[in-house]
């Protein structure tokens, strides 16, 4: 067996990020950027109000009266200038007139037809938007990073209808195991509904990529050959199941069979020891354990990484943070343990059932706590490290 650690290294290994494409910006949410976005020009390309009022030429006066010599709308610039005494009805956003230097708010103001009196309660700010004021021409929305709603905002306002983004990831999913069927089937007496897929595929669509669920694939050389050749094309083949040491347990056997480059098999974690990987028919290929949390625990361990690898986001574990101890914890064993939990109130807590079968315990989690191999046991208030979920 190898360490967590090991294992994810050597996945990272098998994986590298993927080309770009340019998508249309409505597309874009989510999509990693892969090239700069550049302003051709200014914003505001003007100077513009920022509150509707009267455009001014300073220095004005408590008590003043002005001329009201026009009116400056946004979207429809006036051409004009004001000088001494006089002033121009503005709005919002509206391009300031030339040789005005201040905003007077129309709360500021009487006016009696085309003439404006200046309260007492003049206040001293220029209520203007500089041109340039938010970012100039060539300022860069730089690549690497998740297009977030306020991103496109930012790269809509430079002007681009489409942006480079790394290609999604295609994730080719195989669950496996005579035991299975899918949902809405009615299994026999002998089977159980296949589960992991959809959450894997669920967790995996929302870290960006693509995912492809390929018919539950039988215990037969036959069956897994076919599902391999299925998920021709892929960039990641993930199964479920299979993969352990069982008579039944054919996944490793068959991908050998096909050319399978294996760069591990086992890992020293709980849940999650049964797993190898390698690449198999030009694709990265990891063998989660069959068991429903094992597998899930294993998604966010070690493929959610890779995929933002191959997203372009570099090579990191999962984030981790650190929380107090609820409760005590016992000593744990030679293998690292990723822990069900509950974090409330700010601390940490662990389920008391641990079984890599329950999901209804890992619904009710919301955090794993790692805990070391060998780690020591842990009084309440102590700080470990957690993965959110």
């Amino acid at each position: 067996m190898i360490s967590v650690e090991e294992a994810l290294a050597q996945v990272f290994a098998l994986v590298e990020p993927l080309p770009a494409e340019d998508v249309p910006l409505r597309e874009a949410a989510g999509r990693v950027l892969a090239a700069p976005v550049i302003a051709p020009r200014d914003q505001p390309p003007f100077s513009a109000s920022a509150m509707d009022g009267y455009a001014v030429q300073g220095p004005v006066a408590p008590g003043q009266s002005l001329t009201v010599i026009g009116e400056s709308a946004a979207g429809r610039a006036a051409g004009l200038r004001v000088g001494p005494g006089e002033a121009v009805r503005i709005f919002t956003g509206a391009p300031l007139p030339e040789g005005a230097d201040r905003v007077v708010i129309q709360e500021d103001v009487e006016r009696s037809e085309s003439t404006i009196t200046l309260h007492g309660s003049l206040d001293e700010a220029t209520h203007i938007r500089p041109a340039g004021g938010d970012f100039k021409a060539g300022d860069r929305l730089e690549p690497g990073r998740r297009l977030s709603p306020n991103a496109l905002a930012l790269a809509a306002a430079m002007g681009a209808p489409t942006v480079r983004c790394t290609r999604k990831p295609v994730v080719a999913l195989i669950a496996t195991g005579d035991e299975l069927v899918m949902p809405g089937e009615a299994p026999g007496p002998d089977q159980i509904v296949a589960s992991n897929s959809f959450a894997l595929a669920a967790m995996f669509e929302a870290e960006g990529a693509e995912c492809r669920l390929l018919p539950i694939a039988r215990d037969t050389r036959e069956s897994l050959q076919m599902a391999f050749s299925l998920a021709r094309g892929a960039d990641l083949v993930i199964t479920t199941g299979g993969a352990s040491v069982g008579d039944h347990d054919l996944v490793g056997e068959v991908a050998a069979e096909l050319g399978m480059e294996r760069a591990f098999y086992k890992v020293a974690m709980r849940p999650g020891k049964p797993l190898m990987a390698g690449r198999v028919l030009d694709m990265a290929m990891v063998g989660l354990p069959g068991n429903p949390v094992s597998s899930i625990v294993c998604g966010h361990v070690f493929i959610r990484p890779m995929l933002r690898k191959m997203l372009g986001l570099g090579e990191a574990p999962a984030p981790r943070h650190t929380l107090p101890l609820a409760g005590p914890l016992p000593a744990n064993g030679p293998r690292a343990h990723y822990m069900r939990g509950l974090v409330k109130d700010g601390a940490a807590s662990a389920f008391e059932r641990q079984d890599s079968s329950l999901l209804t315990v890992l619904d009710s989690a919301n955090t794993l706590i790692i805990r070391p191999a060998g780690d020591g046991p842990r009084a309440a208030g102590e700080m470990v490290e957690v993965i959110d979920l």
